[in-house]
């Protein structure tokens, strides 16, 4: 298929970032702490440069909004929104789970996304009116509409996780078919091609969810905030589904959502937990322990500390849960 001038530069944008995030996959890279608290690395900010190199070359008039190297003009008509390395964590522990952010936003909306995850094998993409492509195959949304049918993802959840919401989502995650946590790129590739159903995520910045909005949207499925409230560049959460049917039945169901806005995941709603504080898809307290992602048998001898996140957890150890701890 042809591409627009935006698509073919986001692309090779995307392309040059992948070149350069596989020479530098590698365990021993040096990682530095922002004042945040997330990590950077030399990859992070290698292919940031080299993708608004790009991008700048062909589209001097173009705004530009990078996790690495900041803003220029975001009141421009058209603005790119850029997550060099979405997934610094999981590049650092040398497992395949990230990808190369690339979205453009016009007039406040978002037109176009570029999702690469070089070392997983994927390369999404999407231009408004032009379909969703997956490894340059036209990708189409599921047609399920009942909420019991449906599989789920959920995706960062610190915030809901340590609320007073909780629950609701548990309510929501035993009604669907299927519930698992896939995260990150993946679950919205996965919802792009009709593999998943719904997408459920707080705690998240635009930059780590714009391009996959273009892809999904473009799919058909439709993607807000769990409030119900269009993507913006303050939207901390996320509610995508395979159609407005669906979304609107788990928007029904997590009816406290409409509690959520754009105020931030570590403002009112946020945080991480006090000392201890365990999340259920890892969010880490004071005493460092993580957050189970399934469950509560301890799992190769994890002794004591499986015994306090269990007890974190208030459910029993058992060999109907799995919960697998690391000790070293």
């Amino acid at each position: 298929m042809a591409h627009s001038a935006e698509l073919a530069t986001a692309l090779e944008a995307a392309q040059q970032a992948a070149r350069i995030a596989r020479s530098l996959y590698r365990p021993d890279i040096a990682v530095r702490i922002k004042p945040d608290g997330s990590p950077v690395t030399e990859a992070d900010v290698r292919c940031e440069l080299a993708i608004r190199e790009i991008i700048e070359a062909r589209f001097p008039q173009h705004g530009f909004y990078g996790e690495e190297t900041g803003t220029r003009d975001l009141d421009a008509e058209s603005v790119w929104l850029v997550d060099p390395i979405d997934g610094t964590k999981a590049f650092v522990r040398h497992y395949s789970m990230f990808s190369t952010q690339i979205a453009l936003r016009r007039a406040g909306e978002i037109v176009l996304g570029v999702s690469s995850a070089p070392v997983y094998g994927e390369l999404a993409f999407a231009e408004r009116g032009q379909g969703a492509y997956l490894n340059e195959g036209l990708v189409r949304v599921s047609t399920v509409t009942a909420l019991e049918s449906a599989v789920l993802s959920l995706g960062n959840m610190s915030s809901l996780a340590t609320g007073p919401q909780w629950g609701r989502y548990g309510q929501l995650a035993a009604r669907v078919s299927r519930s698992r946590g896939y995260g990150d790129f993946l679950h919205y590739h996965l919802l792009a091609a009709g593999h998943l159903d719904v997408v459920v995520e707080t705690d998240i910045n635009i930059l780590d969810i714009a391009a996959c909005v273009a892809i999904v949207t473009e799919a058909g499925g439709h993607f807000t905030d769990l409030a119900g409230a269009p993507i913006g560049l303050g939207t901390r959460s996320v509610l995508a589904a395979a159609n407005r049917s669906l979304h609107a039945a788990v928007l029904d169901a997590l009816s406290w959502a409409r509690n959520w806005g754009p105020r931030g995941a570590r403002g009112v709603w946020g945080g991480l937990g006090g000392p201890g504080a365990t999340g259920a898809s890892g969010a880490r307290g004071a005493s460092g322990a993580s957050g189970a992602s399934g469950g509560s048998r301890a799992s190769g001898g994890s002794g004591a500390l499986g015994q306090r996140i269990s007890a974190a957890l208030a459910v029993p150890i058992s060999t109907s849960s799995r919960l697998a701890v690391c000790t070293q």
